[in-house]
């Protein structure tokens, strides 16, 4: 099972129907689902990143393999992340991946990270990001089935 926990919710219908479409794709090769966690916004940013870090450990299971999306992770090419999910399934079939908020990810779920796994030294919105996320995560299942996919 594949869950993404993500700070803050979707607005775009294009967002969300693309969302949808990979939702749809990935249900061949596994279960997922997306929880998302209320955005926090206040003057201290360090209150809002450590309230909203609270609210995504209370969806992670002491059993769960955590994924942290953060600039200073490693970066990995399609096939090595695909490689990365299988070898994380042989030993635990619980995979969460966190999409953080506009501030960041909390240093406390940034210690309860098994793996920190970033896409890219660039900002992406965190909307799109989901998009991108969901993405790989299809391309990964492809490739580890041996089916053709664009490149």
């Amino acid at each position: 099972m594949i869950k993404i926990i993500c700070v803050g919710s979707i607005k775009e219908d294009y967002f969300r129907n693309a969302i949808e479409e990979y939702k749809k794709r990935l249900s061949k090769y596994t279960k997922l689902e997306i929880i998302e966690v209320k955005d926090i916004s206040y003057d201290d940013i360090d209150k809002s990143i450590n309230l909203e870090g609270i609210e995504v450990l209370k969806h992670i299971d002491s059993k769960d393999y955590v994924i942290t999306l953060e600039i200073e992770g490693k970066e990995l090419s399609s096939e090595e992340f695909a490689e990365k999910i299988e070898s994380i399934q042989t030993i635990n079939p619980n995979i969460v991946f966190v999409i953080g908020g506009s501030y960041g990810i909390s240093s406390t779920v940034k210690e309860r990270s098994n793996y920190k796994l970033s896409f890219s030294k660039m900002t992406f919105p965190h909307q799109l990001f989901r998009v991108i996320l969901l993405e790989q995560i299809y391309r990964s299942f492809k490739i580890l089935n041996n089916e053709s996919y664009h490149k």
